[in-house]
């Protein structure tokens, strides 16, 4: 019974700090869109690889925010599957991202890590949610 209580602090703790390390990337950015680059690169190349990892970041945000919204608003908050798939996805997400600024990965590196690790958490909460509020389900 201890584990289980313990999911809804340890799943949003690992989702705060999964959106920390985000809102970093997003900050300095700078130096990873150079790591995606050759070492004789043009000015559009690199407005384009910048373009690419704002909408990155940009969509990752907006999943954020349903999960957020799932979470805080309760529908999700107690169920276990979802926690435990958020827990692991966000963890994942925060050790991969910190490897991803600091041993400056290619850029396609943060597309799987998005698909796996925001992608697919935001799309079970979102699916969680519309059973809820769209279906008038009651939570798993």
């Amino acid at each position: 019974m201890a584990a289980v209580s313990s999911l809804v602090p340890s799943r949003f703790l690992t989702l705060t700090a999964h959106l920390v390390i985000v809102i970093i990337i997003f900050w300095g950015r700078e130096n990873n869109v150079l790591a995606c680059l050759p070492l004789d690169y043009t000015q559009q190349e690199f407005a384009s690889r910048d373009t690419e990892l704002i909408v990155a970041l940009s969509v990752t945000l907006g999943l954020f925010a349903i999960e957020y919204a799932g979470f805080l608003s309760g529908v999700s908050m107690f169920n276990n599957t979802q926690s435990l798939l958020s827990l692991t996805a966000h963890c994942a997400a925060s050790v991969s991202l910190s490897l991803f600024v600091s041993e400056k990965w290619e850029c396609i590196s943060y597309w799987y890590i998005f698909a796996f690790c925001s992608a697919l958490p935001a799309f079970t909460e979102l699916l969680i949610f519309i059973a809820v509020f769209g279906f008038k389900r009651k939570p798993l």
